[in-house]
């Protein structure tokens, strides 16, 4: 059996990275992404959307990079694999779902602008790492939702 799972967005981020650690010592990343769109609606009315892609990593080089930077409004690409997480809360019958794009081991990270540029995000003049304008790969969440608002 073939199959391809792929997923690759351009986006901006829509909070600081959040990273939380796992009863297994290891550490796990979590990101919002938002893509906009903008089409012309039937009656000629311009329709601007925003859709939320949640990245999630386990890698802990790919961790420790997005850790120093990845910040609320930071243009990113990302190249990974869906994966579709299904649990259930305590006090609850039914089953809850989330798609997010994991990094998981080939995926990629790439920052498209530099963490003071004219992206609107804002903070001292920090260096600028090789990570943070090249290509992370990945190497060997939560269940909150953003909201429809776009953040930045």
């Amino acid at each position: 059996m073939f199959g391809l799972n792929r997923a690759e967005v351009i986006g901006r981020l829509g909070a600081d990275v959040t990273i939380n650690h796992l009863v297994s010592g290891g550490r796990v990343a979590n990101m919002s992404i938002a893509t906009d769109e903008s089409y012309v609606d039937r009656d000629g009315q311009k329709v601007d959307k925003t859709e939320w892609h949640r990245v999630v990593t386990f890698q802990p080089g790919l961790v420790d990079m997005l850790e120093k930077h990845a910040r609320k409004g930071r243009l990113v690409y990302v190249s990974g694999v869906l994966q579709t997480r299904r649990w259930r809360k305590d006090g609850e019958e039914s089953d809850r779902f989330s798609t997010e794009i994991r990094l998981a081991p080939g995926g990629r990270v790439q920052f498209l602008d530099r963490p003071n540029g004219a992206n609107g995000s804002s903070g001292s003049a920090e260096p600028e790492a090789p990570a943070a304008t090249g290509t992370a790969q990945a190497q060997g969440t939560t269940d909150e939702d953003p909201g429809m608002e776009i953040p930045f």
